[in-house]
């Protein structure tokens, strides 16, 4: 369970430093937005990590939520 724990960790460290570098690109919200979730998507695919459109959606905005706090 341990290592549960770990892999966890780092998905979110890898997640949200991501999203931090995609944030702070000159770019449109929309379409940062989108590279953000298409990033997710990826991540989630090369790591056969099964979860919905609604669910990544959800996910990248609480990623944003965290880094607009």
């Amino acid at each position: 369970m341990k290592s549960l724990g770990y892999i966890g960790a780092f998905l979110g460290g890898a997640i949200a430093g991501a999203a931090l570098g995609l944030l702070m690109a000159p770019e449109t919200g929309s379409e940062t937005r989108a590279k953000i979730t298409d990033t997710v998507e990826d991540f989630l695919k090369k790591h056969n990590i099964k979860l919905n459109r609604k669910d990544v959606s959800d996910l990248v905005d609480d990623i944003e939520d965290t880094v607009t706090e």
